[in-house]
């Protein structure tokens, strides 16, 4: 039988390696009092395509003997359902549903999987897990929330490099014997979707996100 690519199946002690990864994430969010939830796996298809991810390729679901029309396409029903492919979209559907019964702010962390139908390559998969975490306001949330959310991340980061030993006989500089400290291991980089559309519009670029995407891959391509 065909391996499917895109799909990882990890052996036993990979696997261990992985619960050990998300563990460690799981302590860190709780930690600093973010509740854990967990969305269903599918969405309406136009509850997924709302929010302007046009571009990326979901995966449908239907049942095999599906009822619709011969030459119509599932995607194309009112009630065609699709497996998310982030946690974004869900997590938002979940708190305007759950409004009643959440206090705010509201602090969640997720950790599930998700699926996009993408080529696969080196780092890029079908199906992968994916960890977020988000502080939600029923109005405007003070500058500290978002400052909170990138020391979480950072102090995230750290517990999965000590999990994983990294950093260990090299020092921040790549020289050997001190062990370098976790925080030291990474950069957080931040960024604004809206900063650079307006950038590219400025510009006069008609199509911004298609030159997001290519430039958001240029560190992936070889050098000349």
């Amino acid at each position: 039988m065909a391996k499917l690519s895109g799909f990882p199946e990890l052996l036993p002690a990979d696997r261990a390696v992985e619960l050990a990864v998300t563990d460690a994430l799981r302590r860190v969010f709780e930690l600093h009092g973010f509740a854990n939830v967990e969305t269903r796996a599918v969405e309406p298809v136009e509850t997924l395509l709302r929010k302007g991810e046009i571009d990326k390729e979901v995966y449908v679901v239907r049942r095999i003997h599906d009822d619709a029309s011969p030459g119509t396409s599932s995607a194309s029903r009112s009630d065609a359902l699709a497996l998310h492919f982030d946690l974004t979209v869900p997590f938002a559907r979940y708190v305007v549903e759950n409004a009643g019964k959440l206090e705010f702010p509201f602090r969640r962390y997720q950790i599930q999987k998700v699926w996009r139908g993408e080529r696969p390559q080196q780092g890029r998969f079908r199906e992968f897990t994916q960890a977020d975490i988000d502080i939600v306001g029923d109005g405007t949330l003070p500058f500290h929330a978002d400052v909170e959310v990138a020391r979480v991340m950072a102090e995230a980061l750290a517990a999965v490099a000590t999990v994983l030993g990294l950093g260990a006989g090299t020092t921040p500089g790549g020289g050997a014997g001190l062990r370098a400290a976790p925080e030291e291991l990474f950069t957080l980089q931040v960024s604004n979707r809206k900063v650079l559309e307006g950038f590219y519009l400025g510009l006069g670029v008609a199509t911004p996100t298609a030159v997001m995407q290519v430039v958001d891959k240029l560190d992936k391509l070889p050098g000349e």
